[in-house]
């Protein structure tokens, strides 16, 4: 069923305006306001009976409030000519070279990119996705022989809610935001999705699975904890005031 969304501009205690959607569910018993912890968009929902003038009302009121929460978000940072992005860890500069392939090319801590600046964005998200798949799909396949299992399908999207997930099919899916991850995070994440392979729970069993596997599991999930969201940022365009 299509959503009933509509859209208002909000003015911030700073002068900035940003936009806010406003959505109407059936499900609400009272207005809400959600800030996107990755994405800074600013959603109200509002309750059966409740107007638009209302909802407007409220979002305004809690002006102070929403400010805080964007605050509290990475900046974004646009996949562009001399934007440094990480890679397994180490720091790349995107480079658009005129002539050069429209395929990126990783040269020496750069990201080689030809064709013209307006599909940049679009090229080295897919060229991310695809090393993404390159370096996930095989290990998960190799980690789950180690475990007598077998995988059956391998994606990679741009996940939020989860860094990867593991279905009773054997079909695993993953964030290709993991290749922007120390090597480490992004084996422990395959790990822990192959290890529910064996067990599709967080037992003790389980996480001896998770051991085998990948023995330094504990300070990669630290890492994902403390650093996991910041790779969101990467790729998401500045919004315009």
């Amino acid at each position: 069923m299509k959503r009933d969304v509509e859209s208002m501009d909000l003015a911030l205690d700073d002068g900035f305006v940003i936009p806010v959607s406003i959505r109407r569910s059936t499900r609400a018993r009272r207005i809400l306001v959600h800030v996107g912890s990755y994405d800074g968009k600013v959603e109200v929902v509002l309750p059966p009976g409740c107007s638009k003038r209302e909802g407007v009302g409220f979002a305004t009121s809690q002006a102070g409030w929403i400010a805080r929460q964007l605050s509290r978000i990475d900046a974004p940072v646009p996949f562009a000519d001399g934007a440094d992005i990480p890679l397994l860890g180490e720091t790349v500069t995107i480079r658009l070279v005129p002539g050069a392939s429209a395929v990126p090319h990783l040269g020496l801590g750069e990201l080689l990119v030809g064709g013209s600046d307006d599909t940049l964005p679009g090229r080295v998200r897919r060229w991310l996705r695809t090393e993404a798949r390159s370096r996930i799909e095989p290990l998960a396949r190799e980690m789950a022989q180690t475990v007598g299992r077998t995988v059956n399908r391998v994606t990679v999207r741009d996940t939020r809610s989860r860094w990867g997930s593991c279905s009773r099919a054997g079909n695993l899916n993953f964030s290709w935001r993991l290749v922007m991850a120390p090597e480490a995070v992004l084996e422990y994440v395959v790990a822990h999705e192959v290890a529910h392979l064996v067990e599709m729970n967080h037992s003790p069993a389980f996480w001896s699975v998770v051991a085998d596997l990948c023995p330094s599991h504990r300070k990669s999930r630290q890492w994902l904890r403390a650093h996991g969201a910041g790779l969101h940022r990467y790729g998401r365009e500045i919004p315009l005031t």
